[in-house]
């Protein structure tokens, strides 16, 4: 049999080994590669259109990631039984291929590229989001799609004080550092994750080590593309029209007014505005009637608005809106802003504001989340929202997309480091974040209105958490660089870095970084993050001026849960037969109430609002569960009314036999008007039959015995004769 295919395998350092196999299968597309480590398998494509769309200035890239349930062995959960739409996992997977490729692209190539990494197979013990960059980048390698690659990404834990790349999900336990990182073999481009309270020097140490990793697998790449005969020569394209007159024209006319407008500190509408009013003077120095090509016209103003915002800030050493390099805007937060909310926050940072929420619930409100490898349940839940109105546009409402989902993820990774045990928090917890007002750092106004809102809603956070925005302005060919702190919008879009950084007061807990440059040194990464860690504590001081630990109890409106613990074997009792008795229990109490096997236990959680309500479900549960007791004394309930006596509830769902002549020291003759059908009655549990189980139940023994007659005095004038 013929072989198929050309495959290069490297070592991870440890003795395991990563394969990249091409030549094999999707052979129609540009590039196609297949990555196995283990039982992982990716199957990743790259096809790139041979012409752009008219006047298009940007790199239209769609990175699309796919998880097959076939490759677990399960079949679908959903109604169709195929797969849907991406979950938020593939999203958020979607968005580390897409933020690590991206800057590789030559700025001139416009044409519709789409990169699609499918999980074809898979071992349950290995996440497959630390291949899926590797995989990516080698499928655009073997192509002739123009990419100033390689790249290559990894996960790095730090487990019980160790480094280690790709670890298994059993070893992320005990591991205080989860990072995604990727980058070329120079340099780092992309970092994702979380930590546990780590130092700057820690992050460093991870990112060093991670980056040896990466410079392995881009030169197995380079060496898979030399197995087949070389790299392929890329494509020929010509996407941009350019008019070397018309650029000149519009730097000379509008670079120093564009550089002025940039120096006098306006606000975020009324620079836009000076921009505007620069660019139709502009058009107003022609003759009247002088056609412009718009889309020239366009790009050659970014140009100009990209180069003098950026000299201004390095030479200038101030920010667009007259701050200094290393200071957070003005802040200002309230928290119980929401009366029906379980908990509430406005943080306003500058012009950015997030209102967030808080709701509480129960077990039942847990998310269900379904796909290849994620399966289970998740009891905190954040939304982030980013309207229209909040920079002022008019855009229809279509719901959230990969960017919402994305930065959603980031602040809820901040905010869950500092939630309390279940044991402290039974609910459920949803937070959601509308971004009312944006203006750059909208996902750390959400860490930061989620951290206040948990603590108004009496969540026992273990300490307040901040975040904050780090961007840089460099320039490669003088060498000057500025690192700012607190970024605009402004100063993100034509920065070189986006690099958020989450953390309470003892150290980080979550960090996203994006960088569009190359050339990035290690000293400028400790340089940004000692200076994130100043601005974040700054951050945090203002917090804590408006609350600065939880409230001592939840909401009035809030859901009160009890927990009880019962044996495993009573969880039927509890249910009931189709659930009768637990449906029962809520429909008369009006409480919640949810049941989890757990080991050899059940726990069951009731949840509601009103106190009577929850001590009313949390009584009969505690009967259901309680074993009866001979020589106890219950409160019963008269159930039916016989001949021969009465049965009697002693206990929920345990019925006993008061028998006729058990009721009272006096004899009954008929059961007739001596106890009514609903009748509470206290009664003492005497006997129950070893064989059938029956209670033998007794009131009169809980009646005081009548006094027994004296017998008559002796006849003393019988005695007096004898």
């Amino acid at each position: 049999m013929t072989k198929l295919g050309t495959t290069k395998t490297f070592d991870l350092g440890d003795g395991r080994t990563i394969s990249i196999e091409t030549g094999k299968l999707a052979k129609q597309a540009d590039g196609s590669v297949v990555v196995r480590m283990g039982d992982t398998m990716l199957l990743a494509t790259a096809v790139s259109a041979q012409e752009a769309k008219e006047d298009v200035d940007f790199m239209p890239l769609t990175v699309d990631y796919q998880e097959k349930f076939a490759a677990v062995g399960r079949i679908p959960g959903s109604f169709h039984k195929r797969e849907a739409r991406l979950s938020d996992y593939e999203i958020l997977v979607c968005r580390i291929i897409d933020r690590t490729l991206r800057p590789l692209f030559p700025e001139d190539y416009h044409a519709d590229t789409q990169v699609a990494v499918t999980l074809i197979s898979s071992d349950l013990n290995l996440m497959p989001d630390c291949l899926v960059g590797l995989a990516a980048s080698a499928a655009l390698m073997v192509s002739d799609i123009p990419f100033n690659g390689p790249i290559s990404e990894v996960r790095v834990a730090r487990i019980n004080g160790q480094f280690k790349i790709n670890p298994y999900k059993s070893e992320m336990e005990n591991a205080d550092i989860d990072l995604i990182v990727a980058g070329t073999e120079h340099d780092i481009n992309m970092v994702e994750g979380e930590m546990k309270e780590i130092t700057e020097k820690d992050m460093v140490d991870a990112l060093r080590f991670a980056h040896d990793a990466i410079k392995v697998q881009c030169k197995a790449q380079w060496e898979l593309c030399e197995m087949l005969g070389g790299r392929k020569p890329a494509r020929v394209y010509k996407h941009e029209r350019s008019d070397e007159v018309f650029e000149k024209q519009i730097h000379e006319f509008a670079y120093d007014k564009v550089y002025t407008i940039a120096k006098s500190s306006l606000g975020k509408s009324d620079r836009s505005a000076g921009f505007k009013a620069i660019r139709e003077e502009f058009k107003n120095s022609f003759p009247e009637g002088t056609v412009f090509d718009k889309f020239l016209l366009n790009k050659y103003f970014h140009h100009v608005e990209y180069d003098a915002v950026r000299a201004m800030i390095l030479n200038e050493r101030t920010r667009l809106d007259g701050r200094q390099l290393d200071q957070v805007r003005p802040i200002w937060s309230e928290v119980n802003y929401l009366p029906g909310a379980h908990g509430s926050a406005v943080f306003t940072r500058g012009e950015t504001q997030s209102l967030t929420t808080i709701t509480l619930g129960t077990k039942l409100d847990e998310q269900m989340l379904d796909s290849p490898m994620n399966e289970g349940y998740s009891k905190f839940l954040l939304h982030y929202n980013f309207p229209s109105f909040s920079t002022g546009e008019v855009k229809p409402n279509r719901g959230p997309g990969r960017r919402e989902i994305g930065h959603g993820n980031l602040a809820l990774r901040g905010l869950k480091s500092v939630l309390p045990g279940l044991q402290e928090n039974p609910y459920t917890i949803r937070i959601v974040s509308d971004i009312l007002e944006s203006n750059g750092s909208s996902s750390m106004a959400t860490v930061c209105a989620g951290s206040l809102a948990l603590m108004d809603a009496g969540i026992k956070v273990k300490d307040a958490v901040s975040g904050i925005a780090m961007g840089l302005i460099s320039d490669e060919k003088t060498g000057k660089y500025a690192v700012l702190s607190d970024i605009l919008g402004d100063e993100d879009h034509l920065g070189d870095m986006d690099f958020k950084v989450i953390g309470t007061s003892k150290g980080i807990v979550a960090c996203q970084m994006d960088m569009k440059i190359n050339g990035l040194k290690w000293e400028l990464v400790e340089e940004a993050l000692l200076q994130a860690k100043a601005g974040r504590l700054h951050i945090m001081n203002e917090m804590n001026k408006t609350i600065s630990k939880p409230n001592v109890d939840y909401k009035p409106h809030a859901p009160r849960i009890e927990t009880l613990i019962i044996d495993k074997d009573f969880i039927g009792a509890v249910i009931g037969p189709g659930g009768k008795v637990i449906q029962g229990i809520q429909k008369d109490t009006g409480a919640t109430i949810s049941i989890t096997e757990v080991g050899n236990t059940g726990v069951v959680e009731i949840a509601s609002n009103n106190h009577e309500s929850l001590s009313k479900a949390m009584a009969i549960i505690k009967g259901i569960v309680s074993v009866p007791e001979v020589g106890a004394v219950y409160e019963g309930k008269v159930k039916n009314i016989m001949d021969f006596g009465a049965f009697v509830e002693f206990m929920p769902g345990k019925e006993g036999l008061l028998h006729i002549s058990e009721i009272s020291w006096k004899r009954l003759e008929k059961m007739e008007g001596v106890l009514q059908s609903g009748e509470l009655i206290k009664v003492k549990l005497l006997d129950i039959d070893k064989k059938t189980g029956k209670y033998k139940l007794s009131r009169k023994a809980l009646l005081p015995k009548p006094e027994q007659p004296k017998p008559e005095a002796a006849n003393t004038d019988t005695e007096a004769k004898a």
